[in-house]
């Protein structure tokens, strides 16, 4: 039976790298604080030097729903209302602020050791290795 990566062995290392690794990636995403800068008064886009809100997003986006509930085949009721929920969803999303929260030097050490020493173990796991057991050791 050949191991991880079609290596002699390696299987135990691959499962505690993959633990580990997934563990560190788990706690460093928690650790992110994502706030919004999003305000009904601050600008989303910058347009010819002008700044759009929000609201003056919603005032086509409104008008396209209009349009579609008088008549939905109407092509052009679609591309506004589409095109002003494309424009309201893209300035929000750009506007997200993400932030590392505060946490001790113990805290952010074990996160690094478990997502890059994981990373080791899971990738060294499919190396190949000498039949003989270690690497680095020459068999004679």
């Amino acid at each position: 039976m050949r191991g991880a990566g079609g290596t002699e062995g390696g299987v135990g290392r691959f499962f505690l790298g993959l633990v580990m690794f997934l563990g560190g990636g788990y706690l460093f995403l928690e650790s992110i604080r994502v706030t919004s800068g999003f305000h009904w008064g601050r600008a989303l886009f910058q347009v010819g030097g002008v700044g759009l809100t929000g609201g003056m997003i919603l005032i086509p986006f409104v008008l396209g729903v209009g349009m579609l509930f008088y008549n939905a085949r109407n092509p052009l009721g679609w591309v506004v209302a589409g095109g002003a929920l494309v424009a309201l969803s893209f300035g929000v999303i750009a506007n997200v602020q993400m932030h590392l929260r505060d946490m001790s030097a113990f805290t952010l050490i074990s996160i690094l050791v478990l997502t890059v020493g994981g990373l080791g173990l899971l990738l060294g796991s499919l190396r190949a290795r000498p039949a003989g057991g270690r690497a680095g050791r020459q068999l004679p």
